[in-house]
């Protein structure tokens, strides 16, 4: 991963499309594959927001097949 840019807004990287495979499949575990007690506690978000980057994420790896 290299970090391109960094403002108070965000970030902008460059992630490989294994690293961003990596990313996915973390997400995927915690979402739909182990059951998380106090979610969003420990993970730092809702369960409805790392289902919708999880989606996005999902959306780009299935557009650059």
């Amino acid at each position: 991963m290299d970090i391109l840019s960094q403002s108070k807004g965000g970030f902008e990287v460059r992630v490989s499309r294994h690293e961003l495979e990596l990313l996915n499949n973390a997400l995927n575990e915690i979402c739909n594959g182990i059951d998380v007690p106090e979610f969003a506690t420990r993970v730092g978000a809702t369960r409805a927001e790392v289902a919708a980057l999880l989606n996005q994420i999902h959306r780009v790896l299935v557009r650059s097949s």
